[in-house]
């Protein structure tokens, strides 16, 4: 079996499909774009398991613990993956053919990422000031239960959306939106 080489120049080659990152380039921001966002789906594993030891771990100073560790440690790790799968998705839009809105899975996936970063900073982070004051006050024997009530929320929800992201990523469905049928229109008209 023969293989045909592409005659034309990988710089026309790169234009005519919208690439504009060069490849080792894409590669390194493709790296990080699949790390920061396996960091983030990693970090939100932790929040759900500290909220089950939380909720139904034995040890009174164990379930202390685990409040308290998610009031210090969880949001900030948590916001900066989630702005590093951001940053390194909005460079893969602009440097490949896939763009930011050319596509409706690329499209939905920055959405996703837009909620999601923007919940962990309205949502999230202000109420973890109430989860540690709980966490200390199990310790004290007087904890008020509805600091931590709706915790199983939060890596409920991003857990379900970045497993969407993923699969979204994977599959790559509905095909081109309005401005990607329109440049695709363009593009060709030209060719």
């Amino acid at each position: 079996m023969t293989t045909t080489r592409d005659a034309t120049p990988p710089a026309v080659r790169d234009a005519r499909d919208g690439r504009r990152l060069p490849r080792r380039w894409r590669k390194a921001v493709l790296v990080t774009h699949v790390v920061s966002a396996g960091a983030w789906i990693g970090i939100d594993v932790i929040v759900a398991v500290l909220v089950l030891v939380g909720w139904f771990g034995g040890d009174v100073q164990v379930r202390s613990l685990a409040y308290r560790a998610l009031a210090t440690f969880v949001v900030w790790p948590m916001l900066a993956s989630g702005l590093l799968a951001l940053v390194s998705g909005v460079v893969l839009g602009l440097g490949t053919k896939w763009g930011l809105v050319r596509y409706w899975w690329v499209a939905v996936k920055l959405a996703l990422n837009l909620v999601l970063c923007t919940l962990i900073l309205v949502v999230l982070e202000p109420g973890m000031g109430a989860v540690g004051t709980y966490g200390q006050e199990l310790l004290d024997g007087a904890p008020d239960p509805a600091a931590v009530s709706t915790l199983f929320f939060p890596p409920a929800v991003s857990l379900t959306t970045l497993t969407l992201a993923t699969v979204l990523a994977v599959f790559k469905p509905w095909g081109r939106t309005g401005w990607g049928r329109a440049r695709r229109e363009r593009v060709e008209g030209r060719a």
